[in-house]
């Protein structure tokens, strides 16, 4: 039986790990590599690393502190934010990522998917979507969530799948940060189109909300949180222990 994949997520901005509330209200965390570090010696089974602004400030993604992360971390490493052309692919891979998330490179370019997955294989590129309601449908964001595409986010999903994407992380801006839960209708749409590894990210606010996640969605490979980790509200040895009475079939 496959695993449930417990990831904690790294939003970065100039340097330290930052959070906020619906992708607004950025506060300060903590050092990226002594969290990172942290995670992966306490249970994660993998880390996400996000430049949160290298997009909208329309430059490359910062790769020192990525280097350091990458060094002391031994889990698998995904890495996203700024990444634009197959260069910015073969800068973060050569940083130690196992994996690269692309976003609004992919919506400037819908191809670089299609290129990046030839280049480096399915399994390496993961398809990052940041979406929102408006007027009651599912709506693609880029630019950090800043910029609506006015896209419809299932059928861009879909279409990246069948460009070659091997994952889709997929971020609701409407529960980001919010602790209420996963936005299950939401994952729900996308399960029902694709048929890789779906990552549920925005929500989480204690072990209940892993739980229902994976009970009431089992095609939901893995959840994603940021905040409830940071700040010690759920540890992710204890949240496997509840997740394993319950179940749910987890790497101990």
């Amino acid at each position: 039986m496959i695993t449930k994949r417990i990831i904690p997520c790294l939003d970065v901005k100039n340097g330290r790990v930052v959070k906020g509330v619906n992708f607004q209200g950025l506060s300060d965390v903590s050092s990226p590599i002594e969290l990172g570090k942290y995670y992966s010696d306490n249970g994660a089974d993998e880390l996400v690393f996000y430049d949160i602004t290298a997009s909208a400030e329309g430059r490359a993604l910062f790769t020192d502190i990525l280097k350091e992360v990458a060094r002391t971390i031994f889990i698998p490493l995904t890495v996203g934010g700024g990444i634009n052309t197959l260069d910015d692919f073969d800068r973060v891979l050569k940083c130690g990522a196992d994996k690269v998330s692309v976003n609004s490179g992919a919506i400037k370019n819908p191809d670089l998917i299609y290129q990046a997955a030839k280049r480096y294989g399915n399994q390496c590129v993961v398809l990052s979507a940041d979406v929102k309601r408006v007027n009651g449908t599912f709506k693609v964001f880029a630019k950090g969530g800043r910029e609506n595409t006015d896209m419809d986010a299932i059928e861009w999903i879909k279409r990246g799948v069948d460009n070659g994407a091997g994952e889709i992380v997929l971020n609701s801006i409407d529960t980001d940060g919010v602790k209420k839960g996963f936005d299950l209708e939401m994952l729900s749409a996308v399960c029902d189109v694709v048929n890789v590894p779906v990552i549920a990210s925005g929500g989480a606010g204690k072990a209940e909300d892993f739980i229902e996640l994976f009970t009431s969605l089992p095609k939901v490979d893995a959840g994603l949180a940021a905040s409830i980790f940071h700040f010690g509200e759920v540890r992710i040895d204890q949240l496997k222990e509840i997740l394993f009475e319950c179940g749910i079939p987890v790497r101990r």
